[in-house]
């Protein structure tokens, strides 16, 4: 039985998904009824607007995020975003933050989208979200670059440590072409493996990340 599981939040008005960063203003730029003017009787459109950074909901970044000569959203191949073989590392039980790579070693991961399920998800909206998150380590992405991850997924705050001001874990993963999608939600749906997973873009050019409708194909009874 195929079944499509949602693994994205809902973009809301005034909704902050990264501290520090502002929420998304969310507004009509034609409503229904000044619409009518330009139509026949009874026909009628409504045109949205939305202002936001690039960095809302559940989104992906790409190299150029990282690298000013990496490729922008509009370069990714849709190779690199969809209908990927997926797995999903459970590391909702763990000692501390840290996950490194003996979470993967025993995981195959080669040209496979990895989705880590960290529980974080649970926190979102909330104070806690950014505070204390878990986050993979500089060895753990060297691991999955070495061992041929083609797409990391978290559902945290953020795939690094934010205290750690060089990003090893979007330096090493962007560099090596790897694309990673953050703020993933719903991954306690999604079985260990045996998946379809897609995490496409508007196809921007000069952007380096972008929020996506990240899903999930199974075929599992």
């Amino acid at each position: 039985m195929k079944r499509f599981i949602d693994l994205s939040h809902t973009v809301e008005s005034e909704m902050i998904t990264y501290k520090g960063l502002p929420g998304p203003v969310i507004t009509e730029h034609m409503s229904r009824e000044a619409s009518r003017s330009h139509y026949a009787e009874g026909t009628e459109f409504y045109i949205g607007k939305i202002e936001m950074v690039a960095n809302t909901g559940t989104y992906i970044d790409s190299p150029f995020h990282r690298f000013s000569s990496g490729k922008d959203l509009s370069e990714l191949p849709l190779s690199s975003l969809a209908d990927i073989d997926g797995v999903v590392v459970r590391a909702e039980e763990r000692k501390d933050r840290a996950l490194g790579e003996e979470y993967f070693q025993n995981v195959a991961v080669a040209n496979r989208a990895v989705i880590v399920h960290t529980g974080w998800a649970k926190h979102w909206r909330t104070e806690q979200y950014s505070e204390g998150h878990p986050f993979l380590t500089e060895d753990a992405a060297k691991y999955l670059v070495m061992a041929g991850a083609v797409l990391v997924g978290i559902d945290s705050f953020n795939i690094d440590d934010t205290a750690d001001k060089y990003r090893p874990a979007h330096t090493i993963l962007l560099q090596a072409s790897i694309p990673i999608v953050e703020h993933m939600c719903g991954i306690e749906n999604l079985p260990d493996d045996g998946f379809k997973f897609f995490a496409v873009a508007a196809k921007v050019k000069n952007f380096g990340s972008f929020p996506v409708r990240a899903f999930a194909i199974t075929y599992n009874p």
